[in-house]
């Protein structure tokens, strides 16, 4: 088994800025989440107001089916003249 050499020892200067920049991007990435969860809240509420709309669109659209559907087994089941 080989023996690892010793650790080299790390410049204050270089540890600083290495914490330093550490802590910047974790509030970058705060900062940034925020922003886009903000702007994804405001699409979901666009969303929901558009989804009850096609809903109604779809339940009218479902009903008129039906009905024509029924008048068509109606044509069917009517004895011929």
């Amino acid at each position: 088994m080989s023996a690892l050499p010793a650790p080299v020892r790390v410049s204050p200067v270089i540890k600083f800025f290495r914490w330093s920049l550490l802590g910047a991007g974790v509030l970058y990435g705060g900062f940034h989440q925020s922003r886009l969860t903000k702007k994804e809240n405001a699409l979901r509420e666009i969303e929901a107001k558009q989804k009850v709309i096609r809903d109604e669109k779809l339940a009218i659209e479902r009903k008129e089916r039906a009905e024509k559907e029924i008048k068509e087994l109606e044509a069917l089941m009517a004895p011929a003249k």
